[in-house]
């Protein structure tokens, strides 16, 4: 059995935790799944109300070592992430050849919000999604990395209407970097040349997060009806994509996603400079998330049953959450209900003493024990797995060193 005590390196043994992950969390759900393994929710055994994300990751089998490499990467990125916009890091585990990577829980991504309303976000849900996103990335790049791998599905949404950079397995840790990373439809043009053109920086994310916006706005990046290969090309040797025209969009929004989307990275703004412009910087509701979690989490409840299952996750912790309450509640009551008959017989037994049973307070605990909150936390993280430094990876075709076999969604 793999343990961290047997690993050598003790820079390495010092990132994992030596307790046994299945003793430490409990009531694992699946709720998502990639090529990496699987995404769950789960309950911390010590706290039952603290809810977080684990995301199973095997290191066994074919390649193997490359797997146990990019586990050390991913982890080594995360562990000293530390802002309100980039998801929370709670540790990593290590049981039987598989790694247990946990995070705060989120309810969803804004992918799946979009999945569930079958149309766009308004234009102001986009811009409060913006103004999130590009906070983290500005931290990301204050600190020489880049995710690298920006899109809908990789923006989570917590219960506190906190939105969250996601899945940093593409991430580089040093700017500016070289590789051919990323999912095809939102990379940058310089990081599909960047084999034969160089080098870029921390402005793939800005463009990536400009492709982002015409997502939730027409709910799919442009060339998504091509083959990963076919959308390559175009990225490379077209013009920059813009809002379609037919939209009821604001001038000021087709500017903010022209200026992510300038196809020279040297004219294209920093992630910085985005958050002045003014579609981030205009009057809008600080309620904005939290009204469209509560929409989305009515409709979810709409949904048939298939679709129902698909989106689950966004209800996971308020389902959960009442149905503690509901046995905490079941179990004190039946314990009110022994402790009052064995005091209505100690009373009957002793009432030639004169002495009398006191009432019960376990209604007003169930009560107070009700009006806890749980840990609110993210959703699920599907995060595929990295290729090694010798070749490049493409997410979610398949890189294998120079020849690129593509699959689409």
């Amino acid at each position: 059995m793999f343990r961290v005590a047997n690993i050598k390196d003790p820079e390495v043994a010092a990132l994992f935790d030596r307790e046994d992950p299945e003793k430490i969390f409990t009531d694992l759900r699946e709720i998502g799944h990639g090529s990496f393994g699987a995404v769950y929710y789960a309950r911390v055994t010590s706290n039952l109300r603290e809810v977080v994300a684990v995301k199973k990751m095997s290191f066994t089998g074919k390649q193997s070592a490359e797997k146990w490499q990019d586990i050390i990467k991913e982890v080594k990125f995360l562990v000293n992430l530390r802002h309100r916009n980039c998801i929370e890091y709670k540790g990593c585990y290590l049981k039987d050849q598989t790694a247990w990577l946990v995070m705060e829980y989120c309810l969803g991504s804004a992918s799946d919000i979009v999945e569930v309303h079958k149309k766009p976000l308004l234009e102001e849900e986009i811009a409060a999604v913006c103004n999130d996103a590009l906070s983290g990335l500005e931290y990301l790049h204050s600190l020489r990395r880049i995710h690298r791998d920006v899109k809908a599905g990789n923006i989570l949404l917590t219960d506190s209407g906190t939105v969250k950079l996601a899945d940093f397995g593409s991430a580089s840790i040093a700017s500016p970097a070289n590789s051919f990373v990323g999912t095809p439809y939102w990379m940058a043009p310089e990081v599909i040349l960047a084999m034969d053109e160089g080098q870029y920086d921390g402005k793939v994310d800005v463009w990536s997060l400009g492709i982002t916006c015409i997502e939730l706005a027409e709910r799919k990046p442009p060339y998504f009806n091509m083959n990963a290969m076919s959308a390559l090309y175009h990225i490379a040797q077209n013009e920059s994509p813009s809002l379609s025209t037919s939209g009821d969009w604001s001038e000021i929004f087709r500017s903010f996603v022209d200026s992510c989307l300038r196809k020279n990275p040297y004219d294209r703004p920093t992630s910085g400079q985005m958050l002045q412009h003014a579609f981030i910087t205009r009057i809008r509701s600080r309620d904005v998330i939290l009204d469209l979690i509560n929409r989305t989490k009515s409709a979810v409840r709409e949904l048939d049953n298939l679709n129902y299952r698909k989106m689950k996750k966004i209800l996971m912790v308020e389902s959960q959450e009442l149905e503690m309450n509901h046995h905490l509640h079941h179990d004190l009551e039946g314990e009110s209900n022994d402790e009052g008959s064995k005091n209505n017989s100690l009373s009957s037994h002793q009432s030639d003493t004169g002495l009398s049973s006191h009432g019960s307070s376990h209604s007003s605990l169930a009560l107070a024990c009700e009006a806890d909150g749980p840990s609110r936390g993210p959703g699920p993280l599907l995060v595929r797995r990295q290729s090694s430094s010798n070749t490049s990876r493409l997410s979610p075709s398949v890189c294998i060193s120079n020849e690129i076999v593509c699959s689409r969604f």
